[in-house]
C-alpha cells in the first residue's frame, strides 16, 4: 500500500477543523461536510503544483466558505442575507479563522452520536474527521461507490433532523457519547487490522487511521483512562501486525509468528499508556483488552506466554461486558491453562450465543487438534473455512485441514 504523502497527512489533520468552522459559522453540517470534501479535493489538486500556503487551515476554510456560499447562492431569496453576512466575513482574512479554537472532538462526537447506526458511524467518521473520500472509503469496505455515498448521506440528513446542537456534550452526556466514540474507533481498527471481507488481511490504512482519531482523543481527553486504554490496545495489536503475515500475504497465527518483526517501540509506548491508565480509576473494557495484549506482547516466545493471567483478564472482561467473542477468546485460554477438554466445554455454551459463526468452527477445530481428535479436527476447520468471508483466514484455515489429512495418510 502506498504511503500517505504529506499534503494526505495534513489534509486529513486538518479537515476535521474545517468542518468545525464551517458547521459553527452556517449551522448545516450536511451542506459544510460536503463543501469541505470540495475543499479538499481542490488543496489536492492546487498544493502539489503551487506549493502548500503558509497558512493551510485559513486556505482551507477560506475556499470551503466560498464554495458552501456558492451553494446557498442558488438558494431561496430567505437565505440571501445569511450569505451576505457569510460573503462579507470572508473579507477578514482566513488567519483570524484559522487561529480560533478547534472543535475536532466535537466534530467526532457528532459523526458517533449514538443515534447512527455502527456502519453509518463508521463511513461517516472516516469522511468528515479522517478527511477519506467517499470513493476511498467505498473501496475500504467493497461496496459501490454509490451505495457508500447514500450510507454518509443517510447518516448526515439523521444528524440534521436530529438538530444535535454543534458543541460538545453536556455532562449527563459524556458517557454514553464517549462510548459511541470510542466503540467506532475499535470498529474501525478491527476492519483495519483482521479485515472481515476480501483478499486482503489487513488494511493499514483503516488501522492506521483509528490510530491517529485515538491519538487526537488522548491529547484532549489525557486523563481519561479508556482513552488511554484503547489507544494502549491499538498500539500492542498493531505491533505484531509487520509478523502477522507471511510473503504472500497469507495469515501466520500468533503462536507461529516471527517475534523479533514486532515493532518493539509501539509496544513500549502501548505499555507506558496501560501503566498510566492503570491508575486512573476502575479498569474498563479496553483497558482490559490492552492488559491482555500487553501480556502477549511482552512473552519473548509463545511458551512464555502468562496463560494463568490472560485467563483471569477475559474471566473480568466477560463479567464487564457479556461479549459472546470474549467468552471464544476465554474458551482458548482456558485450554492453554486447564487443557483441550476445559476449553471444549467453554464452547459448547456458545453456540447458541454465536450460530454459525466461523470462529466457532475455528476455535474447537483447533482444540480438537490439542486434544488429539484429528477427524473432528479436519472437520471443523472445513466448516469455519465454509463459512469465512475473508479469503486469507479462508485459505489458512483450508491449509490447515489439509495438513491434517495429510497427517492421516
Amino acid at each position: 500500500m502506498t504511503a500517505a504523502s504529506p499534503i494526505e497527512d495534513l489534509l486529513r489533520e486538518l479537515a476535521p477543523r474545517v468542518l468545525g468552522v464551517l458547521v459553527r459559522r452556517f449551522g448545516d453540517f450536511d451542506a459544510a461536510e460536503d463543501a469541505v470534501q470540495e475543499a479538499l479535493l481542490s488543496a489536492t489538486v492546487h498544493w502539489p503544483k503551487e506549493g502548500t500556503p503558509a497558512n493551510p487551515l485559513g486556505w482551507l476554510i477560506q475556499t470551503a466558505s466560498r464554495k458552501l456560499v456558492d451553494r446557498v447562492r442558488s438558494e431561496t431569496a430567505r437565505r440571501r442575507r445569511e450569505v451576505r453576512a457569510a460573503a462579507q466575513e470572508l473579507q477578514v482574512s482566513g488567519t483570524a479563522a484559522a487561529s480560533g479554537r478547534d472543535d475536532t472532538l466535537v466534530v467526532l462526537y457528532m459523526c458517533c452520536h449514538p443515534a447512527l447506526t455502527d456502519a453509518s458511524a463508521i463511513a461517516l467518521t472516516l469522511r468528515a474527521v479522517g478527511g477519506l473520500t467517499t470513493a476511498e472509503i467505498a473501496t475500504a469496505f467493497l461496496v459501490p461507490e454509490t451505495t457508500m455515498a447514500q450510507r454518509i448521506s443517510r447518516a448526515k440528513q439523521r444528524i440534521k433532523a436530529s438538530d444535535i446542537p454543534f458543541r460538545m456534550p453536556a455532562p449527563m452526556e459524556w458517557t454514553q457519547r464517549l462510548h459511541s466514540v470510542l466503540r467506532v474507533l475499535y470498529l474501525i481498527f478491527n476492519e483495519g487490522y483482521a479485515s472481515c471481507v476480501g483478499e486482503r488481511l489487513l488494511r493499514v490504512d483503516l488501522s492506521s487511521e483509528a490510530i491517529r482519531l485515538a491519538r487526537m482523543l488522548h491529547r484532549a481527553l489525557p486523563d481519561d483512562g479508556e482513552v488511554a486504554g484503547l489507544l494502549a490496545l491499538m498500539l500492542l495489536t498493531d505491533a505484531r501486525r509487520p509478523a502477522r503475515t507471511d510473503s504472500g500475504g497469507d495469515l501466520v497465527p500468533l503462536a507461529e509468528q516471527d517475534r523479533s518483526r514486532w515493532n518493539q517501540a509501539a509496544i513500549a509506548e502501548g505499555i507506558g499508556l496501560l501503566d498510566s491508565a492503570v491508575g486512573s480509576g476502575v479498569a474498563g473494557e479496553y483497558q482490559l483488552q490492552a492488559a491482555i495484549a500487553a501480556l502477549h506482547d511482552r512473552a519473548a516466545r509463545v511458551q512464555d506466554t502468562d496463560w494463568p493471567q490472560i485467563l483471569a483478564l477475559y474471566g473480568l472482561l466477560e463479567r464487564m461486558t457479556g461479549n459472546p467473542i470474549v467468552s471464544l477468546n476465554r474458551a482458548v485460554a482456558m485450554a492453554m491453562v486447564h487443557g483441550p477438554a476445559a476449553g471444549l466445554r467453554l464452547l459448547d455454551e456458545l453456540d447458541e450465543r454465536l450460530p454459525g459463526h466461523y470462529r466457532v468452527a475455528a476455535v474447537r477445530a483447533h482444540l480438537l487438534e490439542m486434544a488429539g481428535d484429528v477427524e473432528a479436527a479436519i472437520r471443523y476447520y472445513r466448516a469455519a473455512a465454509g463459512r469465512t468471508t475473508s479469503l486469507p483466514e479462508q485459505r489458512y484455515l483450508t491449509t490447515k485441514a489439509a495438513r491434517l489429512h495429510a497427517r492421516l495418510g
